[in-house]
């Protein structure tokens, strides 16, 4: 079903694979996020957010549903300049477990399907993120691969994301762009617990490296379409300044019958997001 996707896949790193979600998952799950919205009081989450991981927030939200809004949501005095359904940035990092709407998208059998013609025998869903990037404000994410922050060990890596577009996806608004291929030089950098020499709770093991900006070519995806992510493919996503947003759903999967999550992480398992089975769920 998915053969030809899964051969660009080990090509590249990536893939795009058109009408993977139907327009009543799509509205479903926009809907969801609107009511959860509605419901969050923005005066006690208020969680800006940075260009990296901010481990004294985002380790806290690991096994719950945690909202993040964009720095350029507030004024200099703090003050919420615009409506909190267009000043968010993402919500995360447990929606596959606590939120039915998103448990059924991520369980659905079509995932299934695809992450068994990837060959992986022992999926684990470690976490999972809505991601607005709103209009005119929607941040930038940095070049990376997200091997950086979701980490596995063992003699065959084997990660994958699986991104969804909830509305068109263009050069415009900030869709994923790649470096076709950089899949296969190795993990560049991990975002990992430090040791007791460093008052940090998280360090980078090195720097990042400085990609050549041709490099990167946009991967432009309709709305409903799922975006195939290796977990050592370099990527990166542009500011949003454009008058339409780009609403996603990820999550992100290892297969634990090949490597083992790596206990330096920022992100662990809890008994409430203990990181399923995607085929038993």
């Amino acid at each position: 079903m998915f053969e030809k996707v899964i051969a660009d896949f080990r090509k590249n790193g990536f893939a795009v694979i058109p009408d993977f979600l139907d327009d009543k998952q799509v509205s479903d799950l926009k809907q969801r996020v609107h009511e959860l919205v509605d419901g969050i009081d923005v005066t006690t989450e208020r969680l800006a957010t940075d260009d990296t991981l901010n481990p004294n927030i985002d380790v806290e939200s690991a096994d719950k549903i945690r909202f993040f809004f964009e720095k350029e949501a507030f004024d200099e005095k703090g003050n919420l300049v615009v409506d909190k359904h267009r000043a968010l940035f993402r919500i995360g990092f447990a929606l596959h477990c606590l939120d039915p709407t998103f448990k059924r998208v991520t369980f659905g059998d079509k995932v299934k399907q695809l992450v068994r013609e990837l060959d992986f025998a022992e999926p684990r869903v470690a976490q999972s993120m809505y991601i607005f990037k709103n209009p005119e404000i929607g941040g930038l994410f940095i070049p990376h691969q997200d091997a950086t922050y979701l980490h596995a060990v063992g003699d065959e890596l084997r990660e994958v994301g699986i991104w969804f577009a909830l509305e068109d996806a263009t050069e415009e608004n900030g869709c994923l762009s790649f470096i076709p291929g950089s899949h296969k030089t190795g993990l560049h950098r991990q975002y990992v617990k430090s040791d007791k020499s460093n008052d940090k709770p998280f360090v980078f093991t090195n720097d990042s490296p400085d990609y050549n900006e041709s490099d990167f070519i946009p991967a432009i995806a309709k709305k409903g379409s799922a975006v195939l992510i290796d977990g050592l493919v370099v990527h990166r996503s542009a500011q949003n300044r454009s008058q339409k947003g780009r609403p996603i759903y990820t999550f992100h999967l290892y297969d634990d019958s090949t490597c083992k999550w790596d206990e330096k992480n920022w992100l662990q398992p809890t008994p409430i997001n203990p990181f399923p089975l995607l085929y038993t769920n």
